[in-house]
């Protein structure tokens, strides 16, 4: 049964004082004194700690060789044992320590721990992505090493991408385009300088039907460029409103298929904005749609300069070969002559986007609710035969800068890298209202806020099983993978080797503050712990006084 221990000295105090006024008023001065001593020794020695100040015993977890999420019968006791421990009860970590999840649940606690990335491996990829999008996985290793390779597999095994450091590396990327829209199990494996396997693992990827762009194009004069782009659109499943002037009076419209009910940009040449289209445009751009200038043939620099501000500068002829911007993509690089045109940094035009030289290739400022872009190279087309994949690429990621996003009610987030059954994890959404209802595999929960995440709302679980674990939430649907506690034990290490730097670096801010505080701001102690003024005499003492004071008592009295 735990008792107060504020009620138990308190008591003694009480006792002692009554026991001398009683003593007092008989005038038997030496009495009161003895029971006035014992009551103040037995109140001091209930409210002194076990131990003196600053020395208590610290809690071992010994996290090396066990899995905290299966821990063994002394981590578990260790587990159980540190919420009710002291707040000075120092946590002495062996091993990468406990996952965010069960930091999360531990107090704050000073911690005794020596880091070490030997043997740790991150990963980084999307767990899901549009249809048309390349897909990027990351490997990052706790030291450099030279000649190893990393090999994303499909299902059966079979070779998708591979990537070999050449030099001493920590650090290799694969890329791959999927075809399908699907989710899927594939395989990382990483392979060392003779060949041998030095990890595999699931990396789990959902495929998504892509939400249509958007576009409307704009353009002065026909060309090769403008071709590719509209056929680069198109094959994307792009939403395309296309007008190009082939004369004065003559022009070409390849009207939309459906309505362009949220246009994520407007493309256009530089030659039709110069032609009178560059006011209408601003004026879209000032209610919050981007502009993506195409500038190869940009010919008024005095227009531009008047109506947006930027400085062009003509290029010289007899440096066009100097000025040309390399850009590797897909294992190619590609090779794009400069505009006629190009911009100068200044005031609020700056480079967004550089080649591999250092040398910008795509502009940006601001203009009221929008933005304007400049691309500053051309002839793009010579690449569509020679390098379809990279110029792909290439112009995914010009629009990735230039175009909102589509407009969606719901968005989910990935919340925890690495689900392992039997730990919390969070399932995280933008667009839903805190309270709301969301089934994950049959369960049923609600969205909940969290404080860290404004912006969103979280649901907690604890999967039982690895695999898919189906999302729902109204009609919007997702899907979480829990891996196997067998899976990526590296990556584990790693993911717990962070966690447990977080929670040392929110430890070490309390601790200190404890100790370094002043004394009117310092917290008052818990109700049940030792109080800080009890620390200055041993308890031994305060045993040996308070049963000496008793026996001189019961002495006298027998006398």
């Amino acid at each position: 049964m735990n008792v107060d221990i504020n009620f138990l000295y308190g008591g003694a105090i009480l006792a002692g004082t009554a026991s001398a006024l009683l003593y007092a008023r008989k005038q038997r001065w030496v009495d009161a004194a003895l029971a006035l001593a014992a009551g103040a020794s037995l109140a001091t020695l209930l409210a002194a700690p076990t131990a003196p100040a600053g020395s208590a015993q610290p809690i071992l977890l010994a996290t090396a060789g066990t899995s905290p999420a299966a821990p063994d019968d002394r981590l578990a006791a260790a587990l159980a044992h540190l919420p009710a421990a002291r707040r000075d009860t120092p946590v002495e970590v062996q091993g990468q320590g406990l996952y965010d999840a069960q930091w999360r649940d531990m107090p704050v606690r000073p911690i005794q721990w020596k880091p070490a990335q030997d043997g740790l491996l991150w990963l980084d990829f999307p767990r899901s992505l549009p249809l048309g999008r390349s897909f990027a996985l990351t490997v990052r290793r706790g030291a450099p090493q030279a000649g190893w390779r990393l090999q994303l597999l499909a299902e059966n095994g079979q070779v998708l991408a591979e990537s070999r450091a050449a030099a001493a590396a920590d650090t290799l990327t694969v890329q791959w385009q999927p075809p399908l829209a699907e989710s899927m199990v594939l395989q990382a494996r990483l392979l060392d300088k003779d060949g041998k396997t030095a990890g595999q693992g699931p990396v789990p990827l959902r495929v998504l039907d892509a939400v249509p762009l958007q576009v409307q194009g704009r353009f002065g004069t026909p060309s090769f460029d403008a071709r590719v782009l509209n056929q680069l659109l198109t094959d994307s499943n792009a939403i395309v409103d296309w007008q190009t002037t082939l004369g004065k009076s003559l022009m070409r419209n390849e009207e939309a298929r459906a309505p362009l009910t949220h246009p994520n940009m407007l493309v256009a040449d530089a030659a039709w904005l110069e032609r009178g289209g560059l006011r209408g445009a601003l004026a879209q751009v000032a209610q919050g749609l981007p502009l993506l200038v195409l500038g190869g043939n940009a010919d008024d620099a005095a227009l531009w300069q008047r109506e947006t501000g930027l400085k062009l500068s003509a290029q010289s002829a007899t440096t066009e070969q100097e000025d040309t911007r390399h850009l590797p993509f897909a294992g190619a690089t590609l090779a794009f002559a400069p505009g006629a045109q190009m911009p100068m940094a200044s005031g609020a035009w700056q480079p967004v986007a550089r080649d591999k030289d250092g040398k910008p290739w795509l502009w940006q400022r601001d203009w009221q609710k929008g933005r304007i872009l400049w691309l500053g190279v051309r002839d793009w087309h010579r690449h569509a035969i020679s390098e379809p994949t990279a110029l792909g690429q290439w112009w995914q990621q010009v629009i990735d800068f230039a175009a909102l996003g589509s407009e969606q009610k719901l968005r989910w987030l990935d919340a925890d890298p690495m689900p392992l059954p039997g730990l919390r994890t969070e399932i995280c959404a933008q667009g839903v209202a805190t309270g709301g209802a969301v089934t994950v595999g049959q369960e049923a929960l609600h969205w909940q806020a969290r404080s860290e995440r404004a912006d969103s709302a979280c649901a907690a679980l604890w999967p039982r099983a690895p695999g898919w674990l189906p999302v729902r939430s109204g009609q919007a649907e997702s899907a979480v993978y829990v891996y196997a506690a067998q899976d990526w034990p590296a990556w584990q290490a790693a993911l717990r080797h962070d966690a447990t730097a977080r929670y040392a670096s929110r430890s070490a801010q309390p601790v200190a503050g404890a100790i370094e505080a002043d004394p009117a701001t310092r917290a008052a102690p818990r109700a049940g712990e030792p109080q800080p003024w009890a620390t200055a005499v041993p308890r031994w003492m305060l045993g040996l006084a308070f049963a000496l004071s008793m026996l001189l008592l019961w002495w006298r009295e027998r006398r």
